[in-house]
């Protein structure tokens, strides 16, 4: 066998062909997965770049190729939960099928920004878009705007369905709603997220939906802001009134903060109030009591996702859905009313 590549320097694409017996160029179509390459000579390939921890130079395989296999994702509100979910979750997917991720995150929806971001990702020769963008003003913004790469959007705004990949978040408040009704509550609140939110909409109206569905009277959502503190004060001021026995959270941190407040004013959950949230984030289990939610798949989310960009979705087949049904998960923060 030939000399190993000089210590210190990192192995090159010769290197491995040389180790393994074969020509730069057949090296080059087993990265590139050209059919014609012999499954023992592929093998062979690949066993030298394992044994000597090859890496491609991505710059170099774009020049070679004119392919970039990069991914791109415009995001807004990447620190909260769904959003930073979803672009781990893309992440993943990508890796498995050979692709990079670039992220673009921004932080205002005036056009110039978003033009911004989409320019920084042009420059780096994406070959595909993914927007997760949970304001409608963002989606206000990229419509005036032209895509010109294959793109999937992670919200379902209703405007451009052959794009669109999303949980099904009034399902998933219906889900939530009807748990609490079938545990014999009527007197039900909503604490609701952000108004300009396309999930916090679309969790309201799966409420507001079942709960006419079910002939159980309601009242006006409340409009939080997401967080475990501004749960905690919506709690001490529902506390004042109590003409109710349970509370349908729009995510799982401003439950946290219903919890609280519950429980400083000396109840205990669910014999006083049930809570309910949404996201089943990875704490919502240890909460306590545990709390009862609703789990999106995230996952399986980023992989319809990356696989409609590289055309291995089709939307005509029949296990193809536009959006994924979330799950309910009962935990200990839910139970029947004691009248």
């Amino acid at each position: 066998m030939s000399e190993e590549p000089q210590r210190g320097r990192a192995p090159s694409i010769r290197d491995v062909a040389r180790l393994a017996g074969v020509s730069h160029q057949t090296v080059s179509r087993v990265l590139n997965h050209h059919p014609s390459i012999r499954p023992e000579t592929k093998q062979r390939v690949l066993d030298i770049m394992a044994e000597l921890q090859y890496k491609p130079n991505r710059a170099a395989r774009a020049l070679v190729t004119s392919r970039s296999r990069t991914i791109g994702i415009l995001s807004a509100s990447s620190t909260q939960y769904g959003p930073a979910s979803s672009i781990a979750a893309i992440e993943a997917a990508a890796r498995a099928s050979g692709y990079w991720v670039s992220t673009a995150n921004i932080e205002s929806s005036d056009a110039a920004t978003i033009a911004d971001a989409l320019a920084h990702l042009a420059a780096q020769g994406i070959e595909g878009l993914v927007v997760i963008a949970p304001q409608v003003r963002v989606f206000d913004t990229l419509a005036s705007l032209s895509i010109d790469v294959p793109y999937v959007t992670m919200q379902s705004t209703g405007r451009d369905p052959d794009h669109a990949l999303s949980v099904d978040q009034i399902a998933g408040a219906r889900i939530a709603t009807r748990h609490l009704i079938d545990l014999g509550h009527r007197g039900i609140y909503h604490l609701a997220g952000p108004q300009d939110w396309i999930e916090a909409e679309a969790r309201m109206r799966g409420f507001l939906d079942e709960m006419s569905a079910q002939d159980v009277p309601t009242t006006a959502p409340i409009l939080g802001d997401w967080t475990a503190e501004f749960g905690y004060y919506a709690g001490r001021e529902l506390l004042t009134v109590r003409d109710f026995t349970a509370i349908f959270s729009s995510n799982d941190q401003m439950a946290l903060g219903l919890m609280h407040a519950i429980r400083d004013a000396g109840l205990e959950i669910p014999r006083d109030v049930s809570i309910i949230g949404f996201d089943d984030i990875p704490e919502a289990a240890h909460f306590w009591p545990p709390l009862t939610t609703v789990r999106q798949d995230f996952a399986e989310l980023g992989r319809r996702c990356v696989a409609l960009l590289l055309g291995d979705l089709d939307p005509a087949a029949p296990d193809y859905r536009g959006t994924i049904v979330p799950e309910l998960i009962v935990r200990a923060s839910t139970g029947a009313p004691a009248f």
